[in-house]
C-alpha cells in the first residue's frame, strides 16, 4: 500500500476517533481495497466497523438494499447505485458514514456508454450522501489504485468539513 493512503487514512483515524464515529465501507469494483486502506492504521477498530463487498447486483440488492428497478434501469455503474450503497451500509453496519465504490476496472466489461475507467465514488451519511465520477482508464490496477486514493480523500475533506476542529 502506498505511502498516500495511509497518511490519509492516519488523517481519517484522527477525525472519526476524537468526534466518536464509525465508518464502513461497500464496496464492488474496488473488492475491499478501501477497507484495507483504512485498516492498515493501528486502532482502526476503534472506529471501523467494517465493509461489505458487493460485487453482484444481488449482494447490493440484498445486503445494501439497492433498488432492483435502478440496476436495471441505469446498471451498477451510476450515481444513484453509489448513493444507495452508502445509505445500505450505514444501515447494514450500523455507522455514522460509510464509503462507497462501484464501477468498471477493466480491462474489459465496459460499453459505450459506461466505458472501462467509469467509476462512482458515495461517501457520507444517511442525510449528505456525496458522490464523484471518476472517467479516465489507466489500467484496472491504476484506475483500482486511484478510485481508492480518490474516496479516502473525498470522504476525509467531508468529516473535516462536518467535525471542524476547535
Amino acid at each position: 500500500m502506498e505511502l498516500e493512503s495511509k497518511v490519509l487514512s492516519k488523517e481519517i483515524q484522527q477525525y472519526l476517533y476524537d468526534n466518536d464515529l464509525t465508518l464502513g465501507t461497500a464496496e464492488s469494483c474496488t473488492g475491499g481495497r478501501i477497507a484495507e486502506a483504512i485498516i492498515a492504521v493501528p486502532g482502526a477498530s476503534n472506529y471501523f466497523k467494517g465493509g461489505i463487498i458487493s460485487y453482484t447486483n444481488e449482494i447490493k440488492e440484498n445486503l445494501l438494499h439497492v433498488s432492483h428497478e435502478t440496476l436495471e434501469e441505469q446498471t451498477a455503474v451510476c450515481e444513484d447505485v453509489a448513493k444507495q450503497m452508502v445509505a445500505g451500509a450505514c444501515d447494514a453496519l450500523n455507522v455514522d458514514y460509510a464509503i462507497s465504490a462501484t464501477g468498471v476496472a477493466g480491462p474489459a466489461g465496459g460499453t459505450p456508454s459506461i466505458p472501462v475507467g467509469t467509476i462512482w465514488i458515495g461517501y457520507g451519511c444517511k442525510d449528505d450522501i456525496r458522490t464523484f465520477k471518476l472517467e479516465e482508464d489507466f489500467g484496472r490496477d491504476i484506475n483500482l489504485a486511484i478510485a481508492s486514493r480518490k474516496a479516502l480523500r473525498l470522504f476525509l475533506d467531508f468529516v473535516k468539513e462536518k467535525n471542524p476542529k476547535e
